[in-house]
């Protein structure tokens, strides 16, 4: 990464972002997007691999602020990771002075052919800049096609596509999954104290934040032998599913003593259907997420939840800032990774205000 970009980026500070993580289940509870630690995101390192210039690719320039400018959501804002993520877009771009009517805002209610239609109204409108969160990792190569083919950049935020960075798309802005699953990992093993039989609640399908998610923890957890893994079965990300999967696994699995959910929504679905079943989460059967939203924090703070590793979904500054510096002719990293923090028993109660 140039020094111009890196001291660019040093400048949206914050303790962390985002991810990854998402749900399609109403939660009772909106996501705050003011200021504060968790508001916007600062990068821990760039992947390897060369940089991508406005000059390599001939792209035009385009000045941000008064840019037509794009952003495709994947699913319904419903729950806190996506009401967060889509509201920092929109503060942002307020915050940059880009009028209401220059910022385009579409949502593709988890449909994958209704993202790809969405991306590509996106640029009849006459979007010059596009920001795009992805549905899956795969089936989105029409839109990029398009949008390439009008010479306007996009980035991908919060789930990485399998296009290739600089010729599809410019870069991908998020967390390092695989290490967010391995950070769950030693969270658990602190809580059961090495011993135990987890139970695996797996996100959605066909993206690579369940993927990794998934192999960050068995990698990590691999090598405490006083741990095993009874069971694994996905919970689309979704409180309720999470709730009913947890039920079926609590009469399959009796012995089950741990919950790894990859999202805080089924970690908290899971939370309700071990107490239907008499069991106290937190104490009898520990329970550790990610995510970061402010109901699995209380839970925490609580006593019915374990740890919850942050994936922070306030992408706004980031996203803007490295449009910019594309614009400005700058050298754009093909993934910008960015921090995470993490909440448990000893600061959970500290630091609820940073959830969201």
């Amino acid at each position: 990464m140039s020094l111009p970009i890196r001291r660019t980026l040093l400048l949206v500070t914050g303790l962390a972002l985002a991810l990854t993580a998402c749900t399609s289940r109403e939660t009772q509870q909106s996501a705050p997007s003011g200021a504060g630690p968790a508001a916007s995101a600062a990068p821990s390192q760039a992947a390897a691999g060369p940089g991508c210039a406005r000059e390599k690719t001939g792209y035009p320039q385009v000045d941000v602020k008064n840019a037509v400018v794009g952003f495709s959501q994947s699913e319904k804002e419903a729950n806190p990771f996506r009401i967060a993520e889509t509201q920092s877009i929109k503060d942002e771009a307020a915050k940059l002075g880009i009028p209401a009517d220059k910022l385009l805002v579409t949502n593709a209610q988890s449909d994958l052919n209704k993202q790809v239609s969405d991306i590509k109204s996106l640029l009849d409108r006459g979007a010059q800049l596009l920001i795009v969160a992805p549905l899956n990792s795969d089936g989105l190569q029409p839109a990029l096609d398009a949008a390439k083919a009008k010479k306007v950049p996009v980035i991908t935020i919060d789930r990485k596509v399998t296009s290739q960075p600089c010729s599809d798309y410019l870069t991908f802005i998020g967390s390092n999954f695989v290490e967010q699953g391995k950070r769950a990992a030693q969270e658990m093993v602190k809580a059961t104290g090495g011993t135990g039989k987890v139970a695996i609640l797996l996100g959605a399908s066909g993206n690579n934040v369940t993927t990794d998610r998934t192999k960050g923890f068995k990698d990590e957890i691999a090598g405490t032998t006083g741990i095993s893994i009874v069971a694994e079965q996905t919970g689309e990300f979704d409180r309720s599913k999470g709730q009913a999967v947890m039920e079926q696994l609590i009469q399959s699995n009796p012995e089950i003593t741990a919950v790894y959910a990859e999202n805080d929504e089924m970690g908290i679905g899971a939370v309700t259907a071990l107490k239907a079943a008499g069991k106290t989460p937190g104490k009898d059967v520990k329970v550790v997420s990610i995510d970061g939203t402010r109901n699995a924090v209380q839970l925490i703070a609580d006593g019915s939840y374990n740890a919850v590793i942050e994936s922070n979904p306030r992408f706004g500054p980031l996203a803007f800032s490295t449009l910019a510096d594309f614009a400005a002719g700058k050298e754009i990293p093909p993934t910008v990774v960015i921090s995470d923090d993490q909440y448990d028993s000893a600061n959970a109660a500290q630091k609820l205000g940073n959830a969201y």
